[in-house]
């Protein structure tokens, strides 16, 4: 099928110019001005804004956790993420104790095939570190697997020392893949919630109090001189924290290859959030926790001058009003599920938050919901701009468009929003994806299972990079 998209403001990372694009089969042919060519369906965008589809490179889908998992699995999920704009995920595989990455990369692409609406791919979860993981990671990379997470917290569950996380971003240099580290200081963290369970504190706001902002600084400091010795780039999921942040900056001042992203949460809700009464505080119950509103000013000022490169949801759903969701933490907040939905919500709370209120340009709204993350795991230029022979993934965008976030209209599987009221400017009236119109008049048009997995470059293709990868000094 064909598609001409007439009228519009086409927005990229770099431009902005009224024109026509022409979209045949899956793939973009043609930009210009008063295109004439023949199409199977015309659309016309005069007054809105054309955009690359959103990348949400931070989800977690079906997601096993304590016996229960997150609410969302592929399918919900994915249409959910269509709903707003998003048009490409990358979700987490989780390597189980004692097996191999194979094992997590084929029961995540069992979860996903079949129900995943959208295009996907998968970073890998380390949990443990030896001989026979370092050398499967290249048989990752092959894959298209080119991302591994790795945890400084969540002793006995997910936590790795520095020995081998040194180790396996050695690896990562020598077959071009990308390691993304969670950075808390998890051992200090479980001392703190072991320190106030036995002084009788169990209520949610304690989950923020015993996970410091400096307890985050510090391992993002680590991370990084970890990094630096390896002498490979890293990147920092779900910073929080302008203390956190100051440790990036002063890094990248230095020429390092650094990179992190953060979140919607933590630019839009604060600590004020885990005092609502009664238990309502466990439904912001995520790590790292939401911080102080004083801090939200510099996470902005990160963004605008590229300190941090890209926004992502974290998105990891737990019903609140479910024995198995967030009432498991009723009288204990350690254990609370860990985890907030958002993967909807994300690309319109930006605009309205970013570039409506004036703190982010809209070609810097584009650059970090899509360009700058398709950069840093090899998807651009396939995914992340509107060019001719990339993906057909494409946003017809309201900027005047209003809307009211309510769990009572989102379509993700959970039953409450974070944002439940937060009137918010800007409307993804219809998404494309691969050529596809999957979202039109409030409706979800594609199908379960027309997902594709993206086999991502193991090239960085983000900034030029200043260090020399065969040198040991």
């Amino acid at each position: 099928m064909s598609l001409l998209i007439k009228g519009g403001t086409i927005v990229t990372a770099s431009d902005t110019y009224v024109g026509d694009l022409y979209v045949d089969g899956e793939t973009i042919h043609s930009i210009g001005t008063s295109l004439d060519v023949a199409a199977d369906r015309t659309l016309d965008a005069t007054g809105k804004l054309v955009i690359p589809g959103g990348i949400d490179v931070h989800t977690h889908l079906d997601m096993p956790f304590g016996g229960s998992s997150s609410v969302d699995d592929f399918q919900t999920g994915t249409i959910a993420a269509a709903f707003g704009g998003t048009t490409s995920i990358v979700d987490f595989a989780i390597q189980e104790f004692g097996n191999p990455l194979q094992q997590a990369y084929d029961t995540w692409q069992e979860k996903a095939r079949g129900k995943a609406a959208i295009d996907y791919g998968f970073h890998m979860i380390m949990r443990e570190v030896d001989d026979a993981i370092l050398k499967e990671m290249g048989a990752m990379v092959d894959l298209g697997v080119t991302s591994f997470k790795l945890f400084m917290a969540y002793p006995g569950v997910f936590f790795i020392d520095d020995g081998a996380i040194f180790k396996a971003m050695q690896r990562s240099g020598e077959i071009g893949a990308t390691i993304c580290m969670h950075a808390e200081n998890g051992l200090v963290i479980d001392a703190l919630v072991e320190q106030a369970l036995k002084q009788g504190h169990t209520e949610p706001r304690y989950h923020a109090l015993t996970r410091p902002p400096r307890a985050e600084a510090e391992a993002t400091h680590r991370a990084i001189a970890l990094a630096e010795m390896a002498n490979v780039p890293v990147y920092i999921v779900h910073l929080s924290a302008a203390e956190a942040l100051a440790e990036l900056t002063a890094a990248r001042d230095r020429g390092l290859p650094a990179f992190a992203e953060t979140c919607p949460q933590y630019l839009f809700l604060d600590y004020t959030n885990y005092t609502e009464p009664g238990f309502e505080g466990a439904k912001y119950v995520m790590s790292p926790p939401l911080r102080d509103k004083s801090g939200q000013d510099e996470l902005w000022r990160g963004l605008r001058g590229n300190d941090l490169q890209a926004i992502s949801t974290d998105h990891c759903p737990f019903c609140f009003n479910d024995a198995g969701g967030k009432l498991l933490g009723r009288g204990d907040f350690s254990k609370i599920p860990n985890g907030a939905p958002g993967i909807e919500t994300r690309m319109a709370l930006v605009f309205d938050g970013g570039v409506a209120t004036g703190r982010i340009s809209v070609n810097r709204w584009v650059e970090l919901t899509s360009a700058s993350p398709a950069k840093i795991f090899g998807m651009f230029p396939k995914k992340g701009t509107l060019a001719p022979g990339s993906d057909a993934d494409i946003v017809i965008f309201d900027p005047n468009g209003e809307s009211v976030i309510s769990a009572s209209s989102h379509h993700m599987n959970v039953d409450y929003n974070p944002y439940e009221g937060r009137r918010v400017r800007g409307i993804s009236e219809t998404v494309i994806s691969r050529g596809e119109v999957i979202i039109e008049g409030g409706s979800f048009l594609g199908r379960p299972g027309r997902g594709q997995f993206m086999q991502r470059d193991s090239r960085f293709v983000g900034e030029e990079l200043p260090w020399d990868t065969t040198s040991n000094t």
